[in-house]
């Protein structure tokens, strides 16, 4: 199952890299087609949670995916703040799908296991 979800975030990321190396970016309404495509199946299957359900999951990580740009300029006290408003307004937005608190964890870990496996981009040095 590791293996399956670290195919994913590696060919998700390899995409990525291949729209930025082009010059372009992808508008939100294809980055969430892309998302459904390649991380709501698993997300579906982790968390057991309804196709519909997966599919306003996925709305409110990209709109907190978006929400989050642009904090490495900031300080670590504007930093924690930001995230910690962000994060608090996604559990809101998961909550009036609505999600379970038990679904809402689930959910986090599935996140939080993705951030694990994604492989590291690094800038600057060669390997």
């Amino acid at each position: 199952m590791k293996k399956i979800i670290s195919l994913a975030v590696f060919a998700l990321a390899l995409s990525l890299g291949s729209v930025q190396a082009q010059g372009g970016q992808m508008d939100p309404a294809q980055m969430l087609e892309m998302m459904k495509q390649r991380v709501k199946p698993q997300l579906i299957e982790k968390t057991k949670l309804t196709d519909a359900q997966a599919d306003k999951v996925l709305e409110i990580q990209l709109w907190s995916q978006g929400e989050m740009r642009g904090m490495r300029d900031m300080s670590e006290e504007e930093r924690a703040t930001k995230m910690k408003t962000v994060n608090d307004e996604k559990t809101k937005k998961f909550k009036a799908i609505p999600l379970t608190d038990d679904q809402i964890k689930a959910v986090n870990d599935f996140y939080e296991e993705m951030r694990r496996n994604r492989p590291q981009r690094g800038g600057g040095g060669s390997k």
